[in-house]
Formats: structure tokens, C-alpha cells, sequence
């Protein structure tokens, strides 16, 4: 996970636009996800869990993907001021939006629905990512419940 993140991180400088959720996933797994999976080792699992070792790793998982979806959709702006769009393009074409929609910032109704669809996909890692948090040792499930309730 530590070289895919800095693979992640690599990839910024060379790409500026995702042609779907899949290739989205992918950039949110490399730059998130791998957080979440070299947290678990970190934080351990509690001693008492039935869970299995992979559906921890599994929340672990979904915890970055939501939170950097979230991020990329707080930062929708600021982005496009430096001529990046982590947005899918061809979820925002189904929209009937485009690039330059996104350039120019312009809120319509088109782009609240476009959202409101954001919004729910990262809420269902969000969920998924609940599941996994009381499997964690006991100390260090704070600072993933205040994660999980910030974002």
C-alpha cells in the first residue's frame, strides 16, 4: 500500500481527468485507500472481534475511498482553478454537463443532481466503512468514529 500511495501521488502529475468511477476508484484507492489498509496494523483489531481479518481491511478500505471522494467533491472548485476534474466524465456528460460547466463554477440544477448522486456513492463507503470500525482495538476506534463524523 505505501508504493501504491506514492504511485497515487505521482499520478497528480500526469492526470487531470477520469473517464469513469472505475478509473475514479482506482485514483481514490491509490491515494486513500492505501492509508486506510497500513492504518489497520497501526491500530489494531481487537482482540474480541469474529470478524474476518479481510472484511476489517475491507472498511479499512472503504474509509479512504469515502473520504477522498468527499474531498474531491469539496474541492470541486479549487480543482478546476488548476485545470483538474476527479469527477467522472462520462457520469457528468449523462448529466448533461461538461467541462467548461465545471470551469466556470456555475451552480445549476443539472449540477445539484449531479451531486446529490456524488454524494450518495460516497455515503455507501462511508456505511461500509462503519461496519469495520468496532472490529478495531478498542483505543483506537476514536479517531475513526470522529473521522467517519467529520466527513
Amino acid at each position: 500500500p505505501f508504493r501504491d500511495m506514492i504511485e497515487g501521488m505521482r499520478s497528480d502529475l500526469r492526470k487531470t481527468r477520469y473517464n469513469n468511477f472505475d478509473e475514479l476508484y482506482m485514483y481514490c484507492y491509490y491515494v486513500a485507500g492505501t492509508v486506510g489498509l497500513m492504518s489497520v496494523p497501526v491500530m489494531g483489531i481487537a482482540t474480541e472481534s469474529k470478524a474476518t481479518t479481510e472484511s476489517v481491511y475491507s472498511a479499512a478500505l472503504a474509509l479512504g475511498i469515502a473520504n477522498q471522494l468527499t474531498n474531491i467533491l469539496r474541492d470541486v472548485g479549487e480543482d478546476a482553478r488548476r485545470g483538474r476534474i476527479y469527477l467522472p466524465q462520462d457520469e457528468l456528460a449523462q448529466a448533461g454537463l461538461s467541462d467548461e460547466d465545471i470551469f466556470k463554477g456555475v451552480v445549476t440544477n443539472r449540477w445539484r443532481n449531479f451531486m446529490k448522486r456524488q454524494i450518495k456513492r460516497a455515503r455507501m463507503f462511508f456505511e461500509e466503512a462503519e461496519r469495520g470500525v468496532t472490529e478495531l482495538s478498542q483505543a483506537s476506534r476514536w479517531p475513526v468514529w470522529a473521522s467517519l463524523l467529520l466527513y
